[in-house]
């Protein structure tokens, strides 16, 4: 992506706030994150249902069914494809307007593979658990018609990560990728398995145990449906 050193743009909290809807869904969202000086404290928040949420302190996580626990303790969007985005729809997008918590700059989130950690700042170090699965909230907030199916598409997703070592980060600190295991199970080719090329899903499973514990269901169930034809079906 750039040339430029790996670091944090912005780290970016969430307050718990209405939203209305036509579904069963919850009615409040943490969603619209706003930039904070930081520094903040960032530990595993425990299972998705009865943990703190997010891993971030001070962050909100309302809809514990799709959203938090220790598997998307932190999510990250790069501010270049923030600023692809930009170009796209022509309006401008503010560092945590896609809800994530650390704005990130020279650092391709969509290549990182499932495994890689990451030492952020002086103590956190983070693994790439799966990418972002856009959800009616995120197109409601954003305001964009179609804007589920046109996110999918393009398969810029950014990176859910899980807490190895917590620590504190501050806008500035510098992103080192610390470890890259050896297959080839990236956020994008995650992505598009669990959302429009289901064919895909078998590949996940190369990531092993860096693939979360749902996911991996998912994919051996895929697995045994299709046997010999998983892959083409």
């Amino acid at each position: 992506m750039t040339s430029g050193p790996v670091h944090l743009i912005s780290v970016n909290l969430g307050r718990a706030t209405a939203v209305d809807r036509t579904d069963a869904g919850s009615p409040l969202t943490g969603i619209g994150k706003r930039p904070v000086p930081g520094p903040v404290r960032v530990s595993s928040p425990g299972p998705k249902a009865t943990g703190l949420g997010s891993g971030l302190e001070g962050d909100a996580v309302c809809d514990r069914r799709h959203h938090g626990g220790d598997h998307q303790a932190v999510y990250a969007y790069a501010r270049e494809d923030l600023d692809w985005w930009e170009a796209e729809l022509g309006r401008e997008l503010a560092d945590g307007l896609f809800g994530e918590n650390f704005t990130t700059s020279g650092i391709d989130l969509n290549t990182a593979r499932l495994g890689d950690r990451w030492r952020v700042g002086p103590d956190l170090v983070l693994e790439v658990a799966s990418a972002r699965i856009p959800c009616r909230t995120f197109q409601k907030v954003l305001a964009e018609p179609g804007w589920v199916k046109r996110f999918t598409a393009q398969a810029r997703p950014g990176a859910y990560l899980r807490v190895i070592r917590e620590g504190s980060v501050s806008p500035g600190d510098t992103i080192e990728v610390i470890h890259r295991p050896d297959h080839d199970v990236t956020v994008e080719l995650w992505f598009r398995a669990f959302t429009s090329e289901r064919s895909l899903l078998p590949r996940t499973l190369a990531a092993g145990e860096a693939l979360e514990p749902e996911a991996q269901e998912t994919a051996r169930q895929y697995l045994a449906k299709y046997g010999a034809n998983a892959g083409q079906a």
